[in-house]
């Protein structure tokens, strides 16, 4: 009992400093792409029913937050994988087919100018910065740090796609650049159930705050104050 009293203080206490007076928070929304949410483009992953309901139902929660949050005038950051020929990501070719020097393969997602790059069900309103990476971190080599400091941003809401991969990337080097970060459980997802509930252990063990969609809404309404 005493160790579940003290997870709940120790929840209290970085609840409570999210909310302080003057706080800032931003949404980051990562890779909600057709080539990543789009059924009709996902055939190969082979996701079973409860996977794409989950995933569905992430992307209407990523929505809410989307509205939730120009509503209550938190910065919303789009983060979108643009994946360039010109430019293929070796090691990925090495780690996926073993051929470090290969050309982009022509089932790569996200590619700059296709179809599959477009935002599915959500999109940046005029304004709204956009990040183009080309890797799984938002982070890495781009100006997404350099967007959130110009903002002043203080905390940060990271949703999208996939859980295990570029949520759990970006997260990870958001609190790694002093940010403190939550992720809502019900406003990201992966194509496999068991995946995303090992991302989500991960995630609370050494990454961020857990939460859902309704709560990370009071955060801002209350950081607001």
């Amino acid at each position: 009992m005493s160790d579940i009293r003290d997870r709940q203080d120790l929840r209290e206490r970085q609840l409570a400093h999210l909310t302080r007076p003057g706080s800032r928070p931003a949404l980051v929304v990562v890779d909600v792409q057709r080539d990543f949410a789009d059924p009709e483009r996902l055939t190969a992953y082979g996701l079973t029913d409860a996977a794409l309901s989950a995933l569905d139902q992430a992307v209407t929660r990523i929505g809410d937050l989307v509205d939730a949050a120009r509503a209550a005038e938190v910065p919303v950051v789009w983060v979108e994988l643009g994946s360039d020929p010109a430019r293929p990501w070796r090691s990925s070719n090495w780690l996926r087919g073993g051929d470090y020097d290969a050309p982009m393969s022509p089932d790569e997602p996200c590619v700059l100018g296709t179809p599959g790059a477009e935002w599915y069900r959500v999109r940046p309103a005029e304004g709204e910065p956009r990040v183009v990476k080309r890797a799984y971190s938002g982070f890495l080599g781009t100006e997404l740090e350099a967007r959130l400091r110009e903002a002043g941003c203080d905390w940060l809401t990271v949703v999208g796609l996939t859980s295990e991969c570029c949520v759990y990337a970006t997260a990870q080097d958001a609190v790694q650049l002093d940010w403190p970060v939550v992720v809502p459980r019900d406003a990201t997802a992966a194509y496999d159930l068991d995946v995303h509930a090992a991302a989500l252990v991960q995630l609370g063990l050494n990454v961020a705050v857990l939460g859902d969609t309704d709560e990370v809404v009071d955060l801002w309404k209350k950081a607001a104050l």
